[in-house]
C-alpha cells in the first residue's frame, strides 16, 4: 500500500490493527489451554471475548470508510505475528508449568504493549482527521489494552513468585 498521506497511514495502522487482533483471536484459546493458574486461564479467556469486541470496532470503522480499494484482510501484522510465535516456542520449551505460565504472562504484555502504542497512534490520526467517533472507538479499546496490561501485572506478581519457586 502506497502512503501518501495522514489517510493512508490512518488506513495502514487499522489493517495493521485488524490483523492483529485475527491473530490474537486465533492465539488466546491455545494459551488459556496451556495455562496452569485458573487466574491467567480466566484472563485470557476474558480477554478472548473483548479482543473479539475490538475486531467489531474496527468493522465498524472499516464499513464507515466506505472505501473499494481497502481489504481488511489484505494484510498481515508481522510485529504481533512475530511476538505469538515466540510464545508459541516458550509454551513448547517450558516444562514447568509456572514457568510456562509467567513466559505467557510476558507474551501477552508484549502484545498488550504493542497494541497500546498502534492503538494510540490510530486515535490521534482519528482524531486529526476530525473522525471523533472512530478516536472514540479506539480509545474505548486503548482503555481496555491499559486494563489488560494491569491485570497481567496483578497476576505476574503471584505467578512470577511460584515460577521462582519452581
Amino acid at each position: 500500500m502506497k502512503i501518501e498521506n495522514l489517510r493512508e497511514l490512518f488506513i495502514h495502522e487499522l489493517l495493521d490493527l485488524y490483523s492483529a487482533e485475527k491473530q490474537i483471536i486465533e492465539a488466546l484459546p491455545k494459551m488459556e489451554e496451556k495455562a496452569a493458574s485458573p487466574q491467567l486461564r480466566q484472563a485470557f479467556r476474558q480477554h478472548l471475548q473483548q479482543t473479539q469486541m475490538q475486531k467489531q470496532r474496527l468493522d465498524r470503522i472499516f464499513d464507515q470508510l466506505q472505501d473499494p480499494d481497502v481489504d481488511r484482510d489484505d494484510e498481515t501484522c508481522k510485529g504481533i505475528k512475530g511476538i505469538i510465535d515466540e510464545n508459541e516456542k516458550l509454551i513448547k520449551d517450558a516444562k514447568d508449568a509456572d514457568t510456562r505460565d509467567a513466559g505467557m504472562i510476558a507474551g501477552a504484555q508484549r502484545v498488550e504493549h504493542y497494541e497500546i502504542s498502534v492503538y494510540g497512534t490510530a486515535r490521534t490520526y482519528a482524531s486529526l482527521l476530525g473522525r471523533q467517533e472512530w478516536a472514540n472507538l479506539l480509545q474505548q479499546t486503548l482503555d481496555e489494552e491499559k486494563e489488560t496490561d494491569v491485570l497481567l501485572t496483578d497476576l505476574a506478581k503471584r505467578i512470577n513468585v511460584e515460577a521462582k519457586a519452581a
